[in-house]
């Protein structure tokens, strides 16, 4: 028999962005919780993903302004990127995060269990020889890095989770891979002196955003010199002492000193008692309602095991739901395309919404757009970035329903953006507000004032 103190309100699967979330919110809102998580509470955004790769981005960051010091009448010189030092500044700060979320699990008064947990049930997790009994289970098991077949992950060929502790810069990398992890790292890699090239199978890089951010993007890792091959599909890769050849179905090879592996992430879900628990699977993933409820009465999924964005705010904001939904609070459902979206390479990328071709497909062809370009921004000027600002638009007199951007630092706008989304405003409701000068936050005020037929600093 279960232990009377082992039965909780709710029993959480995994302590990732989704999990930990749903069990501070549900204790705080009066609810027993128990928190399975067999690693480190954080999970994969805080270890093994967002903060970490981050981090390495920022270190990025900082050796392309060594570099480009002069540019700026600052004298400066880049020397080499000790990886030594760079891992303790990254360590530091997950670190200091991990101590920080320890104390909070502490302080909500929730009942962490540490072990690999399983569905027994519908309503009980197994931790070794412990029966954890909740009146509701939810599973946030996440998701670990893929790799193709044929693709063996060792020696040179790395994911992102070997690349995140690499001891040098290698001088030469092939990327497998052009979606978000691909392009940060090839940035990270370039930005720290290798010589960068991606093999991408899809037409474009980045082919989730819209068209126009591609191609600014490819513009752009042109000028840094990063090599994109879009459109090429491996047929093979092998390695044999210090190198690794990738070898194209167009019979085309490549060589170099690594090769990453960022070619997605799959959800974590084999052997975990789901299926036989009658909870339903696809490829993997956890098939939910909008309510995040899976097909069994009682037990929910949320984060990057339910089909969807792979984005660790998309789990806390799920977690944050079905802890509320659990409380009797009736929360309203999460729409996925209000979502807001960022990839940190450089030139930064932010988008929200739909994209125009999505928009056009939703709301016909009067959809309309205006691009504003970062070169009429002053901060933007002074942080000599190049970009644009992009506003969709359903029709000619609807609301915004996509905003996307890319430049520097352009993912610290896209909270206004949302917003902008969200409430489904107009562009003259943007037009309206004043923007501070001189900031990049001014290129959403013009390029909403374009839209409204008022362009102050640009062409209508």
């Amino acid at each position: 028999m279960t232990a009377p103190a082992d039965n909780f309100d709710l029993v959480i699967l995994g302590g990732g962005s989704g999990g930990y979330a749903c069990a501070f919110r549900a204790a705080e809102l009066g609810l027993r919780v128990a928190l399975v998580e067999k690693d480190k509470v954080g999970g994969t955004c805080l270890h093994r993903g967002c903060i970490p790769t981050k981090a390495l981005l920022h270190a990025a960051e900082v050796a392309d302004s060594a570099r480009d010091g002069a540019k700026f009448g600052v004298k400066t010189t880049f020397e080499s990127v000790d990886m030594s030092g760079v891992h303790r500044y990254k360590d530091g700060v997950i670190g200091r995060l991990y101590k920080g979320l320890q104390g909070l699990v502490k302080s909500h008064d929730i009942t962490f269990v540490e072990g690999t947990g399983r569905l027994s049930s519908p309503s009980t997790v197994t931790v070794d020889d412990r029966v954890l009994t909740g009146k509701n289970v939810v599973l946030a098991t996440g998701s670990y890095a893929k790799t193709l077949p044929g693709v063996e992950i060792g020696g040179r060929i790395v994911t992102s989770d070997q690349a995140l502790t690499l001891e040098e810069v290698p001088s030469r990398v092939i990327v497998l891979g052009g979606g978000v992890i691909g392009v940060e790292f090839a940035s990270v890699f370039s930005s720290f002196g290798s010589e960068v090239t991606i093999v991408e199978a899809l037409p474009r890089l980045v082919a989730a955003e819209d068209e126009a951010i591609s191609k600014q993007l490819e513009r752009a890792f042109k000028k840094r010199k990063i090599k994109a091959l879009t459109g090429a599909k491996l047929a093979s890769a092998s390695q044999e002492g210090d190198e690794v050849t990738v070898t194209l179905e167009s019979g085309d090879t490549l060589t170099a000193d690594l090769l990453l592996v960022a070619v997605g992430r799959g959800p974590v879900t084999d052997d975990l008692g789901y299926a036989e628990a009658g909870v339903t699977i696809d490829r993997g993933f956890v098939i939910t309602d909008e309510r995040c409820r899976t097909g069994v009465p009682g037990v929910y999924a949320v984060g990057d095991i339910v089909p969807g964005l792979q984005l660790a705010h998309r789990g806390f904001a799920q977690g944050i739901f079905v802890a509320e939904d659990i409380a009797g609070k009736e929360p309203t459902p999460i729409e996925e395309s209000g979502i807001p979206r960022v990839t940190y390479c450089d030139p930064e990328i932010a988008s929200v919404g739909l994209t125009e071709a999505a928009a056009r497909e939703k709301h016909g062809d009067s959809t309309t757009t205006y691009d504003y370009n970062l070169g009429g921004n002053g901060k933007s000027q002074i942080l000599q970035t190049q970009g644009f600002v992009k506003v969709v638009r359903a029709g000619h007199t609807g609301t915004v329903v996509g905003v996307h951007m890319i430049g520097a630092r352009m993912g610290e706008q896209v909270g206004e953006a949302q917003l902008i989304v969200g409430w489904e405003a107009l562009p003259d409701d943007v037009a309206s507000l004043i923007h501070a000068h001189p900031t990049q936050n001014e290129a959403l005020g013009e390029a909403h004032l374009a839209l409204a037929g008022k362009p102050l600093h640009a062409h209508a």
